[in-house]
Order: structure tokens, then sequence, then C-alpha cells
């Protein structure tokens, strides 16, 4: 029963318990540390469920990675929590007129918020598997060999504040409520968690719709081309209409599908990875070429836009 209630039950949790907690505290006007405790408690559902109904039970196991990722994780969260205790500040600062839709309710304000911040963090994650200087800090996070919760913050800091700043600026620029904002921190938080999330659960036909980890998956596929596609963080919109939304059921994934092809001994400590950006050896190079594993892959090689990338 419990396996049940995790497979059909456990992103409607999230999506509407987790996210419904945060958009009500906000609108209530709690305190910031309500909202911040939050996140231990999302992260604490994900693993559970990881280990309660895995996709794949090896990637439950650390394989010498488990403290990287807790330093990836604190950092960048740290980083969320801060961009949004600056937002007053920008607020003043930047702010190019007042158009935030204040009369609307809490909830659709929120909703708002996050699907203008989808398409900034959208385009920004597209090119940065487009644009070689790019790509150096964004391959940190294709590094990964196992696909759970904690691979969405695992993001070198300089990419991560790109990111969230493409998909934040423009919502200052027209007004954004600092309540909201923090609305919106926890809702990103919750979505990089079930997008990576190993645990196994369904959505039915709305993988197609929202970017959860069914669909999260191919974009972790090692091979040029094929894995730059689903680059969507709530939704698969943008994926449709540039042309990268893949997905093929029959899939089953492992490790040696995941990481850099053409990158497979990428550093794995934490301060090396920040380090890699800047280095010789984080430039992005041309994948030798090499048989793909099957047809599946070709098919969608041929499929996505602009299969010549910078990614290695």
């Amino acid at each position: 029963m419990h396996r049940i209630l995790i497979r059909y039950g456990y992103v409607p949790f999230m999506l509407l318990g987790v996210n419904g907690a945060a958009i009500a505290l906000a609108a209530s006007g709690a305190s910031k540390l309500w909202l911040a405790g939050l996140l231990p408690a999302a992260i604490g559902c994900s693993f559970a469920a990881e280990r309660a109904l895995p996709y794949e039970a090896e990637w439950n196991s650390p394989a010498g990675d488990g403290a990287r990722d807790v330093a990836h994780a604190g950092v960048n969260e740290l980083l969320l929590l801060v961009s949004v205790g600056i937002i007053p500040l920008l607020a003043a600062t930047v702010t190019v007129a007042d158009l935030w839709p204040r009369s609307w309710p809490f909830a659709l304000q929120v909703l708002a918020a996050i699907l203008i911040a989808d398409l900034g963090i959208t385009l920004t994650h597209y090119a940065s598997h487009r644009i070689g200087v790019l790509w150096r800090f964004h391959a940190v996070h294709h590094s990964i060999k196992r696909f759970y919760g904690f691979n969405g913050l695992m993001k070198h800091p300089l990419h991560q504040t790109l990111e969230m700043s493409a998909g934040v600026a423009p919502l200052i620029l027209i007004g954004l409520p600092v309540d909201v904002a923090s609305a919106l921190a926890v809702t990103v938080a919750v979505q990089l968690l079930l997008q990576h999330s190993n645990a196994d659960y369904r959505i039915g036909a709305l993988k197609y719709v929202l970017a959860l980890n069914e669909g999260h998956r191919f974009h972790h596929l090692k091979w040029a081309g094929i894995g730059d596609v689903n680059f969507g963080l709530f939704t698969l919109t943008w994926d449709h209409l540039l042309g990268t939304f893949s997905y093929d059921p029959t899939r089953r994934f492992t490790s040696d599908q995941l990481g850099m092809a053409a990158k497979p001994d990428y550093p794995t400590a934490y301060l090396a990875q920040l380090a890699e950006p800047f280095r010789a050896s984080g430039a992005c190079h041309i994948e030798p070429s090499s048989p793909e594993p099957t047809a599946q892959q070709r098919t969608a090689t041929s499929s996505i836009l602009g299969v010549q990338k910078a990614r290695p």
C-alpha cells in the first residue's frame, strides 16, 4: 500500500502540500524561518520516497559523492535564500514599473512568478548547452553518475546564480513582492528535488507537460545531442516550442548512460569542480565519433534542432 501511495501520491504531496504550505505561510506574512524550515522537510520527504520506492536502488547509495553533493546543496540553497533576502533592495533600485498584479489571489501571483521564471531559466539552460563559456560552468551538473534528488542542487554556484538571475530579473523589473519571491524560492527547491528524484513515481499524461523525473532523465544521457533535450525547470512548454522535447517510454536508465561521454574523468571533488571551469581542461571539445548505443538514440539525435552543440 505504501508503494502505491508514493507512486501516485508523492508528487501531489510535494507540489500541492509542500508548495501549498509555502504559499500559505508567505501569504500570511509568517517569518521567513518557517519557510526555510520547509526545505529540510522537503529534502527528508525526497530521501524517504527514494528509499521506499527507488527507480534504481543503486542510486540511493553514495559513490564517493555524498559529502560533495551536500556541499553543493548547502551552498546553492544558501544562495537561493540570500537572493530572496536582497529582493527588497533590488526592487527599490531596479524596478522599471510596478506592474505586479497585487490584486490577484496570492496563489495566482506565485503561479505567475513560476511561469515567468520558468521561461528565463529554461532559455538560460538551453543556451548553456550551446555556448562554450556557459557549458564550462553547467558541466558540473552533468558530471553525475547517479540520478537522485540532490542532483538538482549540484550546480556550480556561478551557474546557479546566472540561471536564477535570468528567471527572477524580469519579475523584479515589474515589482515582484518579497513574499511572492519567498514562496517562489521554495517551489524552485521542491521542483529540483522532484525533477531529479530517484523515486519511481508516476504522473500519467502530465509527464508531457511538467518537467519531472520521467522526462528529465533523458536530459542527463551522456551523449551530445541526445542529452540536449527537456531543458525546462517547471514545465516542458518551451521544449515543445523549441523542438527539444524527448521521451521514450521503453527506455531504462542506468549509471552507464549518465554523465558526459567526452569527459568521463570529470573532477568529482567539490573544490575541484568549482575550479574546473577556469582550467584549460574545462573547455568544450567536439565529442569523438562513437557508435550510438541504440536506434532510439539515433532517432532522438536527428529530431533535435541544432545537433552541433557546445556540449562535449
